[in-house]
């Protein structure tokens, strides 16, 4: 589960000249409401220098019992940790360590800043939009909780992505994303609901690195070039 929904995306595209085209047409035809919350939810993410989020992650895939997972997720720049039941997986920006707990083995890669390996934060997501990844428009408003929320709807551009849409729900009046649903095109369905976010949070040095060493057992597979 490399990616943030296993993270199964909240999926990065790669961007090639030929993308860059695409994404100037996808904004013209894109909602312009939703592109005004969106652009102020981005620039409330990007005000603030690390992120922490708590969030709930439910898997439902074809043919299996649905599945609920808790976590947490920082960022810092191009840093992150995820943490979760059954792994963790760290990047410091140049080197990315996946700790999996069950089969004691801890994967090292180098760190793909360009978003190849897939992972994606609430805060990527918004500055994707913008790169023509993604047609989006608002579906609906509703209230839940007494917030009221702003439901949106993303469609990939390219038809090589392994998800057919996305929506996000945006609480307007804290300008936050509360939830993310991906649409696998193999009927999958995973719903990222964050539970408790935490701006500007001071983490230790070497936080966001993970030490083989630290977890005495564990088989290392370095599969750096």
């Amino acid at each position: 589960m490399k990616k943030l929904l296993p993270l199964a995306g909240l999926l990065c595209l790669l961007f090639t000249a030929a993308s860059a085209q695409n994404g100037k047409q996808a904004a013209e035809k894109s909602d312009p409401e939703a592109q005004k919350i969106l652009e102020r939810v981005r620039k409330k993410y990007e005000k603030h220098k690390t992120l922490e989020a708590e969030f709930t992650l439910t898997l439902e895939l074809p043919d299996r019992p649905k599945e609920v997972q808790k976590g947490v997720i920082a960022q810092e720049g191009q840093k992150f940790r995820l943490e979760m039941d059954q792994q963790t997986i760290a990047s410091d920006g140049k080197t990315t360590w996946v700790f999996l707990k069950t089969e004691k083995e801890i994967q090292i890669t180098n760190a793909e800043p360009n978003g190849e390996s897939g992972f994606m934060t609430p805060r990527e997501l918004l500055n994707r939009y913008q790169k023509g990844d993604y047609l989006y428009a608002i579906t609906e408003k509703t209230r839940d909780g007494g917030k009221a929320l702003t439901h949106i709807e993303f469609k990939p551009v390219s038809r090589r992505s392994e998800y057919a849409k996305l929506r996000v729900s945006i609480d307007e009046s804290a300008q936050l994303v509360e939830r993310i649903i991906a649409f696998g095109r193999d009927g999958s369905r995973f719903t990222f609901q964050i539970t408790r976010f935490t701006p500007d949070k001071s983490f230790k040095a070497g936080y966001f690195q993970l030490n083989p060493k630290d977890h005495p057992g564990v088989r290392v597979e370095d599969l750096r070039m």
